[in-house]
């Protein structure tokens, strides 16, 4: 009964994410968040420019079990501009886990996210780095078709994005409040056996979209996107290890020059989990 009841809330919520998405899309295709009003000010559909970047992502994970149904997750990553040489960015993330029941855990927490400026053009319009703090929820569901597992993972994140409210100001002075929410969907299977086991090598792939909301989102709804591939390693409970390739496209959340500016960053990921 409960399978059901889980596949079912699955789909639910990835039909409204993908209402979300397609919304985000039409967005972004008439502009700054949404069609003007004004036609001779509009941004053409194609007014774009995408800039390319190296990157290196190198992460650990580690949950900490403290009694019953409930443990804390721990994280940081290393994220680095071609792929080891320069910061693209630092993420420390904690939050306490609830298992509400093998198929289901949930999630809150806090993470602080150090943003540089790498690439052609900064993501910061003064070119300088800044610092976000996230409060978020998570949801994550899992469940298993045979020999493929599946999980999907549903996040809100609500941002306080460090800005500078001049050239003069030698800090962030202010931190403008913003929504996000998260889909990943995630499938991995053993490259032998029907299972992920100890001992078990395997293959993952993932898709996560990333939408932003609120009344200071104001040059796009679509935030990012991430594909991963991957192969990893499980050598016990206690550690595994996966590495693979990884493409972000992201959105900048201002125009330059009337022109929506993209990232397309590519490169490689190496994910060590451990669990105590």
């Amino acid at each position: 009964m409960f399978h059901y009841k889980s596949n079912t809330l699955s789909v639910y919520f990835f039909l409204l994410f993908f209402k979300l998405i397609t919304a985000a899309t039409f967005a972004t295709a008439q502009g700054a968040g949404g069609p003007d009003p004004n036609p001779t000010t509009s941004i053409p559909p194609n007014n774009r420019a995408t800039h390319y970047n190296q990157i290196g992502w190198y992460a650990f994970f580690g949950t900490i079990k403290l009694s019953g149904k409930w443990s804390l997750h721990t994280e940081y990553q290393f994220r680095r501009n071609n792929l080891v040489t320069d910061w693209q960015q630092g993420l420390f993330r904690v939050g306490i886990n609830y298992q509400v029941n093998p198929r289901v855990l949930l999630r809150l927490g806090y993470a602080m996210a150090e943003t540089y400026a790498y690439g052609d053009i900064p993501i910061n319009a003064l070119g300088r780095s800044f610092t976000e703090h996230r409060l978020y929820q998570m949801a994550q569901l899992s469940h298993k078709e045979g020999w493929l597992e599946l999980q999907h993972r549903f996040m809100l994140e609500q941002r306080f994005v460090g800005r500078y409210s001049s050239a003069a100001v030698e800090k962030e002075d202010e931190f403008p409040f913003m929504h996000r929410a998260r889909y990943m969907i995630r499938l991995q299977a053993p490259l032998k056996g029907r299972e992920i086991k100890d001992k078990t090598a395997y293959a993952a792939v993932y898709n996560e979209i990333m939408i932003g909301f609120g009344k200071n989102v104001t040059a796009n709804i679509f935030d990012q996107n991430r594909i991963g591939l991957l192969l990893g390693y499980r050598f016990s409970k206690s550690l595994r290890i996966e590495a693979g390739y990884l493409n972000q496209t992201l959105q900048f959340g201002r125009l330059i020059n009337g022109r929506n500016i993209f990232q397309s960053n590519s490169g490689l990921i190496v994910n060590t989990n451990f669990s105590f």
